[in-house]
C-alpha cells in the first residue's frame, strides 16, 4: 500500500490497541504504543530510500528484505528499544506486541497488491503477490479516515475500529470475488491463455489485464465481466546475440527482467551507429503507450554507452534520461 494508506493504518490499530486493558489504563502505555504503531507501519518502506540510488536498485530490492520474516521480527524490536528510552514507564511487552502487529499488518497487506513483496525470505526470494488490491485504494484509505474522524468525535474506537475492520474484511472478499470472475472472462475471451495477471486500479470495477498464450501476448482491460483486448503481439524468442547477452548484463535492464513477469522486446540500429535494446512491461498500458522500460544502447565493441529503467511517458524524456546516464 501507499505511505498515506500505511500511515491511517497505524493510527487506527493504535486506537484499537485501547482494547488491551494494560494500554487503556496507562497513559504513558497507550502514548508509547500510538507512536510503536504509526512507526512500525512505516519501517518495511524504509528502503524506499533505495530511489535515491538509481532505479534499478530500487526496483530489484523494494519490499524485498526489509519486508522478509527476518525483518518483520527485527522491527518491532528495534522500534521498541528506542521508544523505551522516551516512554521509560511504559509496559515494553505491550509496546512490543502492538508494534509487531503494526509491521505484520504493513506486511501482509502489501502482498495484495500487484507489486507485492518478498515476504516469504529468506526461505523463498518469490515475489508474492496477490493483485487484488491497488496501491492506493481510496474505499481502504476512506474507510480509515471515517474511523479516525468518529474516533476524533469521541466515538468508541475499540468498538469503530472493530467494525472497521470487519467492513475491510468484507471488502478483500468482495474483490477477490471479483477478480475471480474477471479472470473466468479472460479465460472465455482468450481461451488458450498460459499465464493472466488481472491487475486492480484505484476503479472498483476496471482491472487491467495483461496474458500470454503459446504464442501471443494480449493486453487489455476489464470492466466488470467485460473484456476489452487493446493490443495483440506475436510472441517471438529475444535473439541470442553478443549485443543482447551484453545488454542483459547490465543492472537497468538485469532489474527490470527481475521485475516483470510479462515483457515484449524491441531492437533497433540508431543513427549514431548505436543499437538499442529496449524491454517493454506489459502490465502498465496508459493513454496507449507502455510507460514502464528498461533501455540500453550499446556501440559495435559492446560497450553500454548508456541505460535507463522507470516510468517514461515521453520518448523526449527517456532520451533526456538516457542522455544523463552517459554523463555520469
Amino acid at each position: 500500500m501507499d505511505s498515506g494508506t500505511h500511515l491511517v493504518m497505524g493510527v487506527a490499530l493504535g486506537g484499537l490497541a485501547l482494547a488491551d486493558p494494560v494500554v487503556a489504563n496507562h497513559s504513558m502505555t497507550f502514548g508509547a504504543v500510538m507512536a510503536g504503531t504509526i512507526l512500525g507501519s512505516q519501517a518495511p518502506d524504509v528502503d524506499t530510500v533505495l530511489k535515491l540510488r538509481n532505479n534499478a536498485v530500487y526496483i530489484r530490492h523494494h519490499r524485498g528484505i526489509t519486508h522478509s520474516i527476518p525483518a518483520v521480527l527485527l522491527w518491532p524490536i528495534g522500534i521498541t528499544a528506542i521508544l523505551s528510552l522516551i516512554f521509560q514507564e511504559a509496559n515494553i511487552l505491550h509496546l512490543w506486541l502492538w508494534t509487531f502487529l503494526a509491521v505484520f499488518l504493513h506486511v501482509f497487506v502489501d502482498i495484495f497488491n500487484a507489486y507485492g513483496t518478498q515476504a516469504l525470505r529468506p526461505f523463498s526470494r518469490k515475489w508474492v503477490a496477490l493483485g487484488v488490491i491497488n496501491t492506493f485504494d481510496p474505499i481502504i484509505f476512506g474507510i480509515h479516515c471515517i474511523g479516525i474522524l468518529l474516533w476524533a468525535f469521541d466515538f468508541e474506537p475499540v468498538r469503530t475500529f472493530t467494525i472497521m475492520y470487519l467492513i475491510i474484511i468484507a471488502y478483500y472478499v468482495i474483490r477477490f470475488a471479483v477478480q475471480g470472475a474477471v479472470k473466468k472472462a479472460v479465460h472465455n475471451t482468450i481461451q488458450d491463455e498460459d499465464y493472466v495477471i488481472v491487475a486492480p486500479t484505484m476503479r472498483f470495477f476496471n482491472w487491467r489485464i495483461a496474458a500470454k498464450s503459446k504464442t501471443h501476448y494480449y493486453v487489455g482491460s476489464a470492466y466488470g465481466r467485460t473484456i476489452n483486448i487493446y493490443d495483440k503481439f506475436e510472441i517471438h524468442p529475444i535473439p541470442k546475440t553478443a549485443i543482447v547477452d551484453k545488454a542483459l548484463e547490465d543492472p537497468n535492464l538485469s532489474a527490470f527482467v527481475s521485475f516483470s513477469p510479462i515483457y515484449r522486446w524491441e531492437i533497433s540500429e540508431l543513427d549514431n551507429g548505436l543499437t538499442e535494446v529496449r524491454l517493454i512491461d506489459l502490465r502498465y498500458r496508459s493513454n496507449d503507450r507502455y510507460p514502464f522500460v528498461a533501455v540500453a544502447h550499446i556501440d559495435d565493441d559492446l560497450n553500454i554507452i548508456n541505460s535507463y529503467t522507470g516510468w517514461i511517458f515521453s520518448e523526449d524524456k527517456l532520451q533526456r534520461k538516457l542522455q544523463i546516464g552517459a554523463s555520469e
